[in-house]
């Protein structure tokens, strides 16, 4: 059976553990390291990642590592307002799915 990883930042540190799923805890800088080794590990099914540490060249990186991996990674919504750059990513998410550019209005 595989296994459900969650990386988030510090403020959701005990919440995930709690419920038996393997959880890790990094900083932004951080963040593509430890994406790269979970990713690298047979055992993870599904990967999991805060919306917050999704920044700067870390999204690139993730969807080349997606490519030939067998699993299924997920962005985990942030629970606080972002940057308009970074509220878009359902909208990239949607366009890369059926090729078509949507606007989303929430």
């Amino acid at each position: 059976m595989k296994k459900i990883v969650f990386i988030t930042t510090c403020d959701a540190e005990f919440g995930f553990s709690l419920a038996g799923i393997t959880h890790h805890v990094v900083d932004p800088s951080g963040a593509g390291e430890l994406l790269d080794s979970v990713m690298a590990e047979p055992d993870n099914g599904l990967v999991i990642i805060d919306e917050r540490l999704v920044r700067g060249g870390i999204e690139e990186r993730m969807r080349e590592r997606e490519k030939g991996w067998s699993g299924i990674l997920l962005v985990l919504p942030s629970p606080e307002k972002l940057p308009a750059e970074v509220e878009d990513y359902a909208a990239r998410l949607i366009r890369r799915a059926i090729g078509y550019h949507v606007r989303l209005n929430v």
